[in-house]
């Protein structure tokens, strides 16, 4: 499914097989060649001008090539391609994208991931995976060389959502009852370390699933329904492209919200804490760059972040009528007013 350019950035695309190979394996490209590159991306987007995150995404990798010396049009050109997270169409979109053939494919989230390596194990892949441990689902032999068609960012740090969880504590002394919005497909490793950390501070967890947009009134109101004195949303390609709706929904049924990335509460949610998504995108590109120059992806280390931000939105704070504590704003990295 080809996405209007003009509304979610742009990637290129090369021929791969018309381009001789360097001694590294990888294709030399020629002053007057254009270096294409797929992106692959799980989320169904019926919508594309409402669906903002990708975007912007795309913008912090298309600046970064800009940076490095790449001409949009000219030197590189980027090939979209969406997809729902039904596996058959992810990898039916990944194959379309290995036979044009691109030159690289960057693979967000691990279902892009694992639907890329099924359609190639030549052309390399980067991947932005902030749910997997590339090496116990196989998709690397270590970090520090990977060893196959795979390398990029991943984040498999589970435990991040405990700390969501001790925040929205810290904001609501009182909490007893947590809403969790999951996407179903995800890898289950942040949702069983929720409820960890929940066994732990003697919290109730209900999970309320979304797989679509059309989805979020529906787990929002379920939410309000069981109770629950709060909603902790599970990173997701689909729930950061679409942030505003749930943060909109959340304070309409006065439920205070966290989330990962800070894209959430610049759109309203309550607060977020994680990895700045923009400089991953962009640390992509440096991953494209040097592959581009015949570097192997397998021999390129795995890379994880290593910041992570509070930001706190006091607009929506008000609105539901909570007090933020000094402690917690004076560790926020970010105050929305």
């Amino acid at each position: 499914m080809k996405i209007n350019r003009a509304v979610l950035g742009a990637v290129l695309t090369i021929v791969l097989f018309a381009l001789p190979l360097t001694s590294e394996g990888q294709p030399a490209r020629s002053a007057e060649s254009v270096y294409r590159i797929g992106f692959l991306i799980p989320i169904s987007v019926p919508d594309p001008a409402s669906a903002q995150p990708p975007i912007r995404r795309n913008l912090a990798f298309t600046e970064r090539m800009k940076e490095l010396g790449w001409i949009e049009g000219r030197t590189f050109k980027m090939e979209l391609r969406f997809s729902d997270r039904d596996e058959g169409k992810l990898r039916s979109v990944a194959l379309e994208l290995a036979r044009l053939p691109v030159d690289v494919i960057v693979a967000v989230s691990s279902p892009a991931v694992q639907a890329a390596r099924t359609a190639t194990d030549t052309i390399p892949i980067v991947a932005i995976d902030l749910e997997t441990d590339p090496v116990a689902k196989g998709f690397a032999t270590s970090l520090a060389r990977p060893g196959k068609n795979i390398t990029g960012l991943f984040l498999d740090l589970p435990e991040l959502n405990g700390k969501r969880l001790e925040l929205l504590r810290e904001l609501v002394p009182r909490l007893r009852r947590v809403a969790v919005l999951w996407e179903p497909g995800l890898d289950p490793a942040p949702l069983k370390a929720a409820e960890a950390a929940a066994r732990t501070a003697s919290v109730v967890l209900h999970v309320v699933s979304a797989s679509r947009r059309a989805d979020f009134e529906q787990a929002l109101r379920a939410a309000a329904q069981q109770q629950s004195g709060a909603v902790m949303v599970i990173q997701s390609p689909l729930f950061d492209a679409y942030a505003k709706d749930i943060a909109d929904l959340a304070v309409q049924h006065r439920l205070p919200s966290i989330a990962v990335f800070k894209r959430f509460a610049e759109a309203g949610g309550l607060m977020s804490y994680g990895p700045d998504l923009e400089a991953l995108f962009a640390k992509a590109a440096d991953y494209v760059d040097r592959i581009s120059k015949g570097a192997r992806a397998g021999d390129l280390p795995i890379e994880r972040p290593a910041r992570f931000e509070l930001v706190v939105n006091l607009k929506t704070a008000k609105a539901l009528s909570l007090t933020i504590p000094p402690s917690l704003l004076l560790r926020a990295g970010q105050v929305i007013e």
